[in-house]
């Protein structure tokens, strides 16, 4: 059998087991899941007050708030995960394995696929229930946002791979690799609207995936009179689909040699002085 085709296949076995296990962990639970139900309640809150002067205002700010949470899953809990797993050895033994960092990589991106769906439905059922002017307009719309989660999932997660690699620390680093999350978010018009930002930002806001993985999300959470509004008056769904699998697809394998060129520099004794690292912070 071909090796990366069995490596991907066990990727895949992987993930969705990774995917099962975060149900028993209430911490994790409540990593994953906190977020949506804040911007739920963000939404409805918006509603109540009326400041949209006929928008939907609590339909955008929840559209809004799917697309930051699916950033922050995909980027900084893939580099958090990895971080942790590099130092408990997790990595280590991944890299034993043939294809093993092949695998490892797929696992993580199907195991955030999977929660960014599930967290996603709990953002999606409350905001059809209680938000004005949120909804799907047809089946079509679920159907795509079904699609644009998984393939922005596929093309962030090995961002947050590829910045897992570069840090040793992982409890500094999840602070250190905020920053860059935050600055994409701001210059893809996530939190700020994209036509306030100056027209250089524009143009390096639409080079990345976190843009089109936001305007994929508003097309299908927002009502179509709203994609007047995007930078060209429409949602744009094939170049959605189209950047964000280059970036998959890039980032797959970009991510494979960063971490092979990190996994030769791993070694049991480097994996126990970190253990005893972390045993002293802690």
């Amino acid at each position: 059998m071909n090796a990366d085709l069995n490596a991907v296949r066990a990727g895949l076995s992987r993930g969705w087991i990774e995917f099962l296990l975060s149900f028993r962990s209430g911490q994790e639970l409540f990593g994953y899941l906190y977020m949506p139900i804040l911007f739920v309640g963000m939404a409805i809150t918006f509603d109540t007050v009326g400041l949209g002067d006929g928008e939907p205002i609590g339909a955008i700010v929840l559209s809004g708030g799917a697309a930051f949470f699916l950033v922050m899953l995909g980027i900084t809990t893939v580099f958090q995960v990895l971080a942790n797993e590099r130092e408990d050895g997790t990595l280590l033994r991944a890299k034993a394995v043939p294809r093993g960092l092949l695998g490892y990589t797929v696992a993580k991106s199907v195991h955030v696929a999977a929660m960014s769906i599930t967290a996603m439905t709990l953002i999606v059922v409350p905001g059809l229930l209680f938000v004005e002017g949120f909804g799907f307009q047809d089946w079509t719309d679920l159907v795509t946002l079904i699609w644009v989660c998984v393939l922005g999932m596929l093309a962030l997660a090995p961002i947050g791979a590829i910045l897992g690699s570069l840090i040793t620390n992982p409890r500094m680093g999840v602070t250190l690799a905020m920053l860059p999350t935050i600055a994409i978010i701001m210059i893809s018009g996530l939190l700020l609207s994209f036509e306030f930002l100056p027209g250089w930002v524009q143009t390096i806001g639409q080079v990345l995936p976190v843009y089109w993985l936001g305007l994929g999300v508003r097309s299908a959470m927002l009502p179509e009179a709203h994609a007047a509004l995007e930078l060209a008056g429409s949602w744009q769904l094939p170049q959605v689909a189209g950047v964000l699998a280059v970036w998959a697809l890039v980032g797959l394998v970009v991510a494979q040699w960063v971490l092979r060129r990190m996994a030769r520099r791993e070694s049991g004794s480097r994996v126990q002085a970190a253990r005893e690292k972390a045993m002293k912070r802690a």
